[in-house]
């Protein structure tokens, strides 16, 4: 009886955990300080900008994962005035972080497989 719920407990939390993405708060959190860089406003991402989406590129494990970043991403920069593309679409390669999509307020996010 034991096996059986041990067996249905490892089944029950590897399809749970199968299908989580990384929440927007989390998101937000890990980008929060490439906002001065985004705007303009720092000549470079700071330290604490790479190293978040450092830490953020790698809990992704699927398409979902990216496209809900993508996602967070896009709705988390309209809180912020200012934000420019240009400064924006350069933070993976000036952070060295591959990312698997364009980076840009135009990105479809839900094109990126």
């Amino acid at each position: 009886m034991k096996n059986i719920f041990f067996s249905l407990a490892v089944i029950f939390f590897l399809a749970s955990t199968s299908e989580a993405t990384v929440p927007c708060g989390t998101v937000d959190m890990k980008a929060a300080a490439c906002v001065g860089y985004a705007t303009g406003k720092e000549p470079k991402p700071s330290p604490a900008c790479c190293s978040g989406l450092q830490q953020l590129a790698g809990t992704v494990k699927t398409v979902d994962d990216k496209k809900n970043i993508c996602r967070c991403l896009k709705n988390g920069v309209k809180a912020f005035a200012g934000v420019q593309d240009k400064f924006l679409s350069q933070i993976p390669a000036v952070c060295n972080i591959k990312v698997g999509f364009p980076v840009s307020l135009n990105t479809n996010c839900e094109a990126i497989h």
